[in-house]
């Protein structure tokens, strides 16, 4: 996937304008579209570090556009990470939330899912 395509969706999921990604960054509005569109030559280190950083993803995720990675499997990985720098109690609550949230879902078309309190 190209960095184009990871900016645009990274900022699309963050429901930022333009404007707000290249002020957070120190670019113009101009240059972050071009780097969406792939009309900017390769960006240096520190800008994608910039751009890693406001966005929450590994600089790794901007810098590797020759990988299958999807966003995705990104935020999984940040959240597996986060989970596990939560206390005990805090643990509980995410996972009672997951639950919670799990459950809601089953209601949204998924029959099968009764009775499975798992």
């Amino acid at each position: 996937m190209s960095l184009g395509t990871k900016l645009s969706e990274l900022r699309t999921r963050q429901r930022e304008s333009l404007q707000a990604v290249a002020t957070a960054v120190g670019i113009s509005k101009t240059h972050v579209w071009q780097l969406e569109k792939g009309n900017s030559g390769n960006p240096s280190i520190e800008l994608l570090k910039k751009l890693a950083e406001h966005f929450g993803v590994p600089l790794a995720y901007l810098a590797d556009t020759e990988g299958d990675e999807s966003l995705d499997d990104v935020e999984a990985r940040q959240f597996l990470r986060d989970f596990r720098a939560l206390g005990e109690e805090e643990r509980g609550v995410l996972v009672g939330l997951m639950r919670v949230l799990k459950g809601r879902g089953r209601g949204r078309g998924n029959a099968s899912g009764a009775g499975d309190e798992g």
